[in-house]
Order: C-alpha cells, then sequence, then structure tokens
C-alpha cells in the first residue's frame, strides 16, 4: 500500500478559459480550454506525485466527466483507487478576464452519493491491508453524505497509527476537529466560522490556532490567509510567513491544495514546522504561475522555497 493516501468524495472534471472581459448578457467568446482532474484530494495527491511521494487518490466518480478525470489522472501517472458511483462527476469552471486578472470560479454542488457508496469507502479505509503514514481528506462532502463523514475516519487512523490531514470547512470542519486530528488547513474565513470569532487581527488568528491545538483537537493548525501568506501552529509554537510577490494573473484555483500537499511532504520526510511552512508556501506561489488546476511545479517549488521567510510568532 501506499505511503500517503488522499481521498477525494467530491471530485471534479475542472475546465479554465480566459476571456478578455466578463459582461452579462452577451455570448462571451472564450480562448480555448483546458481540462485538468480536479478536486482537493486529488490536487493534492497529483502534486505530491510531482515531489516523489509515494502516494495514491483514492477518488468516488461517475458518468463521462468522471471517466475523464481517472483518464486525466493515468495520464499523469497518479496511481488512483476509482471507484465507481451512479451519479455524475461535476465539472467545475473557471475563467481568467485577461482585462484585469480577476478570476471567476463556477463551483458545482456534484451528485447525490448514496448511503452505500460512501459507507463502502468508508470501510475500505479502514481495512487496507497497510496503513499509511498519512490519509488526507480534502475537499466539500458532496449531497447525501453525514457532515461528520471526515469524523468517522478518526478513530480508525488513529488505531492505525496513520495521521489525519482534514482540509474542508463548515459542519465537516467542525466535526473532524472533535474527533481528532493531525492537520487541519482551514482558510481564515472557515476558521472565523468554525470558532465564531472574527479573528481580525494577526495576534488573534496565531492565538485561535495554536489554541484548536492546545485544546487537543489537532496537533497542527494550516492556516491559509491568501495573499497575507499562512499561519502554522503546532504544540511547539507558531510561525508565520508572508505571500511570496508572484503574480496571479492566472488564477488562484489550486494554489490552497498545493500548499497542503508540499507541507505534508515536508512533513513526512521529517522537516520541523518552519520547514514544512517554507516548502508549503513555495508550492502555493508555484501554484500562480499556471493556469487552472494545472498545478504547482516541482522545479517552481523548488526554486521559489528559498525565497519564504518563516518567522516565529511570539503568541
Amino acid at each position: 500500500m501506499p505511503a500517503l493516501i488522499t481521498l477525494t468524495l467530491n471530485p471534479a472534471l475542472d475546465l479554465a478559459t480566459t476571456i478578455e472581459r466578463v459582461e452579462p448578457t452577451h455570448k462571451l467568446r472564450c480562448g480555448p480550454a483546458q481540462r485538468f482532474a480536479g478536486g482537493g484530494g486529488i490536487n493534492v495527491a497529483r502534486v505530491l506525485h510531482r515531489l516523489g511521494s509515494d502516494v495514491q487518490a483514492w477518488a468516488l466518480v461517475g458518468g463521462a466527466s468522471g471517466a475523464q478525470v481517472r483518464q486525466l489522472l493515468a495520464d499523469e501517472g497518479v496511481a488512483a483507487d476509482i471507484r465507481p458511483i451512479a451519479g455524475d462527476t461535476r465539472e467545475n469552471f473557471s475563467v481568467v478576464e485577461t482585462a484585469t486578472g480577476q478570476e471567476f470560479r463556477f463551483v458545482l454542488p456534484g451528485p447525490t452519493l448514496q448511503t452505500a457508496e460512501w459507507q463502502a469507502c468508508l470501510d475500505a479505509l479502514a481495512t487496507v491491508t497497510v496503513a499509511p503514514r498519512w490519509l488526507i481528506a480534502s475537499g466539500s462532502l458532496p449531497p447525501g453524505v453525514p457532515d461528520d463523514f471526515y469524523a468517522r475516519l478518526a478513530p480508525g487512523a488513529r488505531a492505525r497509527g496513520t495521521r489525519l490531514v482534514v482540509d474542508t470547512s463548515g459542519l465537516p470542519l467542525a466535526a473532524a476537529l472533535q474527533a481528532g486530528t493531525t492537520l487541519v488547513k482551514p482558510s481564515l474565513r472557515e476558521l472565523r466560522e468554525v470558532l465564531r470569532q472574527p479573528l481580525e487581527h494577526p495576534a488573534d488568528q496565531c492565538a485561535a490556532a495554536q489554541a484548536l491545538v492546545h485544546s487537543g483537537q489537532t496537533e497542527m493548525v494550516a492556516l491559509s490567509l491568501g495573499a497575507q501568506g499562512a499561519v502554522l501552529a503546532t504544540r511547539d509554537g507558531v510561525w508565520q510567513a508572508p505571500a511570496l510577490d508572484v503574480s496571479a494573473a492566472s488564477g488562484t484555483t489550486g494554489a490552497g491544495d498545493c500548499f497542503l500537499a508540499a507541507l505534508v511532504w515536508s512533513l513526512d520526510r521529517g522537516a520541523p514546522p518552519p520547514d514544512a511552512l517554507r516548502w508549503g508556501m513555495a508550492a502555493g506561489a508555484a501554484a500562480l504561475l499556471v493556469p487552472g488546476t494545472a498545478l504547482a511545479r516541482a522545479t517552481d517549488v523548488h526554486r521559489l522555497q528559498s525565497q519564504v521567510i518563516v518567522r516565529a510568532s511570539p503568541v
């Protein structure tokens, strides 16, 4: 079995294109479309594969779009455990407006899963022959899946010595935290929603991230701050890294997934938290250099990591 498994219950066929300007009513003549296998865990697996990790992407897919996701993963050489569902895998659409550099992202909800479909996936993960070192559950939950699905992964992961990473939002994130995780990666908006706190100042954000650690709900919090950078909190300290000065002219889609992939890749190699944050920031910046969810290239990640500045927070 692979050392790392990513899990995507709501994968997508991601389409990306460009247009000079988005306007209402008129037909909008777009540039050529690019297609990528997408969804949080799939994106993470693609980047982990590029960085040389022994990773396998688990995903539930269906229909013609699901078949394209399967083929696109195979084309990249990403090992996958693809589990069929009755519904059609969703399609997401992103458009970069070249006149302004703004990105417009249209994200569909995904098919409704039957209980037997998501339960079979849960059972299979609990009984893999050799437990992975890391299980990275990333992305939204499609209709039909209970909010505590990611939380249900926690007891089995803990019992088998697997480190559980959860990257989601809302009630699924809150439930996962209650169950206990190794690492969560909320955005600032997602953390505000879960904690019901404004978190307007950097000091408050750092304190809130470390408070989650001290509460025992998770061992690490990687807090994504978008253009302001990121924070990594552990029991031993809190570190901050400003974002690199990289143009986002090609859009920001997938940057958070790239950040998470490189962060876990570094931690899996035994790096201390500040170094892991440095690699994560480099991968997030590298994602901005390519369109759509083409995702970070390993050469760019290695080139940019030396430029990342990481500082310890006084919290």
